[in-house]
Order: structure tokens, then C-alpha cells, then sequence
């Protein structure tokens, strides 16, 4: 499975990066926003630091102009996924971006039907938002386990890319699951390295050896 950071902050990426296991980067407007700096500045600076995928989302709502500004986040950079809303429009403009073999990520899934006029229209991602769902007593991780079988089914290469994580137990489930990407902040990455067990224990190997190793190094 990859991991994506879902973050447009230039410091949590490079933190991420550094580690060696990110494959990739989310961002939307609401992201982009926090951060102050040109749109298409920033998008690049990022692709410059994440050797993988960096998915950069449109803010036009109509189709014509959905496609041109595709065209335009696409040239940003050759490592931009361009973003598009699951709407009417939206698959529309993926079915014209695949045919020009732009990449794309279909944000704001929250149901299977929409998952699969995604796929078909060629998306190279769909992006269901289990947080969102578990906000109003859905199953967020119950849609996740729809699209992967009807995917898997029809054997549409779009990947799945599990999106407004909340917690280590959605990116496990994802994992089961056999989600192709899960995205994740970077407070939920680092998250996933920690465990009360391996402190306690390395807390009490560093103890003993304390004890022992100057008897060891005079031996």
C-alpha cells in the first residue's frame, strides 16, 4: 500500500520525505489556503521534494473550464495528479484529461455508484472520504470495501485512495482492505510509528545495558 501525506505544508513534507516512505502527496484548496504562497509555486516546490505522485486539485466547477485549468496544473510539474470533484462536470472533464493521458484524482467520494462512473471515465484515482462519513454515523470503511470489489470485478485499474483518515485503525482496515493508497496528516503519520510497547521496551533494553557495558567493554 502507498502513503500519501495529505498536507500542502512544506515542512511536514520534507519530515515525511526524509523518513523514506512516502510515496506521494494530497493537497486541496482548504490546504493550499493555509499556506500563503502562490498556488502553482507552491504545487512545484512540493514535487520537488516527493519523488511520486502530488495531487493538485482544479476549483472551477464547469467542464470547459475544469479541462483547461487540468491542462494548466499539469504542465506545473510531471509528477501533478489533478484533482477534479466527483460531479456531472467532473467526470466529464476525467474523460477528456484520460484520453490526453492526464492524470487524475476524483476527490469527494462518498457512495460506490459515483466510484464507478469514475473508473470508467478513466480516473486514475478515486478518493472516498471515510472520516466524513463516520462524522454522520456512516461506515466509512465499508465504502472502501464496495469500490475495491467492484474494481476488482470489472478489473478497472483505477487505484483507491483512501482519503480524511481519522485514526491508525482506518489505515489498517484500509490495508485488509487492499486500499491502493491511504493519505494521511502528517499528525497521523507520525502516529503510525508509535506504540507504548516498543517504548516500554526500549526503555528497559537501554536500562539494562547501562548496567552491563562497562563490565563488557573490560572484558
Amino acid at each position: 500500500m502507498k502513503f500519501f501525506l495529505d498536507t500542502a505544508n512544506i515542512d511536514e513534507i520534507r519530515k515525511a520525505a526524509d523518513i523514506g516512505i512516502l510515496d506521494g502527496v494530497t493537497t486541496n484548496p482548504s490546504l493550499v489556503a493555509k499556506e500563503k504562497k502562490p498556488f502553482e509555486e507552491l504545487v512545484y516546490e512540493i514535487c520537488e521534494i516527493v519523488n511520486g505522485p502530488v495531487s493538485a486539485e482544479v476549483v472551477s466547477t464547469e467542464f470547459e473550464a475544469m479541462v483547461e485549468d487540468a491542462r494548466k496544473l499539469a504542465a506545473v510539474h510531471e509528477h501533478v495528479v489533478v484533482k477534479i470533484p466527483l460531479i456531472r462536470d467532473g467526470i466529464k472533464a476525467v474523460t477528456v484529461l484520460s484520453k490526453e493521458e492526464i492524470r487524475t484524482n476524483v476527490s469527494l467520494c462518498f457512495s460506490p455508484m459515483p466510484a464507478l462512473l469514475a473508473a470508467k471515465a478513466g480516473a486514475t484515482y478515486i478518493s472516498p472520504f471515510v472520516g466524513r462519513l463516520d462524522d454522520i454515523s456512516h461506515d466509512g470503511m465499508e465504502l472502501i470495501q464496495q469500490i475495491v470489489l467492484i474494481y476488482e470485478n470489472y478489473g478497472y485499474p483505477t487505484e483507491v485512495l483512501v482519503a480524511s483518515t481519522r485514526n491508525p485503525q482506518h489505515v489498517i482496515d484500509a490495508a485488509l482492505m487492499g486500499a491502493d493508497v491511504v493519505t494521511l496528516p502528517y499528525k497521523l503519520f507520525d502516529a503510525l510509528f508509535n506504540h507504548p510497547l516498543t517504548d516500554k521496551g526500549l526503555k528497559a533494553f537501554l536500562a539494562d545495558w547501562e548496567k552491563v557495558k562497562d563490565v563488557l567493554a573490560s572484558a
